[in-house]
């Protein structure tokens, strides 16, 4: 179970007014890009992924549920102006992936980035996840450790936090067609919460437009109920650097630095708490996460180095 906060849930009800707010910043423009789509199949259907070439470091960027791979439009161009080459990737389901896959879990995630690796034939790559691709950070870099060079974990969902029943009969209910598309969409506005992107508004309706396609809506509702367990199981097993971002505002935990305290202990990684973000930390704030992101990848480039 993805979402942990139920006050923040019965707070979606109202959040289309909400969002529309929130205050804009003008002074963040769209890194929005013509599509250069590209898929990875696999035995259970294709994963969509951009890739923007390159001989630098390889950076896979994988979302949270509900969201697509554009959802690091302003964090990859700093990545790349660094020198890395990135690679932003659909979840199953979601963005311009196929529907219908046998199973939708964290897990399954962790194994699409790890055949993503594989396929682009890195020797090493740091990966970036976001919510629950947090956990299925930690899925791949316990699947394949010489072939992680660091995790970074965004608002991450790494384990099993436990849910009230009501809540679940809740979400249930609200990811249902014809109006779940539009639920999810007032949700997700309500995680931005200090410095909301000025394209904002625009991304929520290609949103919800991505979303009413058949099966994608159910695709995202199997991933808010899949079980962050097999992820946290392999915790122990993780010996790359990792880095947690959280923002301190993320109403999706009752207290992100207890949260953030939690992952970076267990991991034996560094956190760094974003002053007034949201759940999407590296949206509101790319300047700050992205020389943090920068930071974290060069130092575990030189620690890597001085082993060798």
């Amino acid at each position: 179970m993805m979402i942990s906060n139920t006050a923040n849930l019965f707070a979606a009800a109202a959040a289309l007014t909400i969002a529309t707010a929130l205050p804009v910043r003008a002074d963040q423009p769209s890194a929005t890009t013509p599509s250069s789509t590209q898929f990875l199949k696999l035995p259970g259907g294709q994963i969509a992924y951009d890739d923007t070439g390159g001989t630098g470091p390889l950076v896979i960027c994988v979302p949270g549920l509900g969201d697509m791979r554009q959802q690091y439009r302003f964090l990859a161009p700093r990545l790349v102006a660094a020198g890395f080459r990135v690679v932003t990737m659909d979840l199953p389901g979601h963005g311009e992936s196929s529907v219908d896959w046998p199973d939708y879990s964290p897990a399954i995630v962790g194994a699409d980035i790890v055949a993503m690796i594989r396929h682009l034939g890195a020797s090493k790559a740091f990966i970036i996840g976001n919510s629950m691709a947090g956990g299925s950070a930690v899925w791949a870099a316990a699947e394949i450790p010489d072939n992680v060079a660091g995790i970074v974990m965004i608002d991450p969902f790494t384990r099993v936090i436990p849910t009230s029943s009501f809540l679940l009969a809740f979400l249930k209910v609200a990811m249902l067609r014809p109006w779940g598309p539009s639920f999810w969409s007032m949700y997700y506005g309500s995680l931005y919460k200090s410095a909301p992107p000025a394209d904002l508004e625009t991304y929520r309706a290609a949103l919800v437009a991505n979303l009413k396609q058949p099966g994608r809506i159910e695709a995202t509702k199997a991933l808010i109920f899949a079980s962050q367990a097999p992820c946290e199981a392999r915790i122990p097993n993780v010996h790359t650097p990792v880095l947690v971002v959280m923002g301190t505002r993320d109403p999706d935990f009752d207290d992100p630095a207890v949260e953030a305290d939690w992952v970076a202990t267990h991991l034996h990684g560094k956190k760094l708490m974003v002053d007034g973000a949201g759940h999407y930390p590296h949206v509101e704030y790319p300047d700050v996460v992205g020389g943090a992101v920068v930071g974290f990848m060069k130092e575990a480039q030189d620690g890597e180095a001085r082993r060798d």
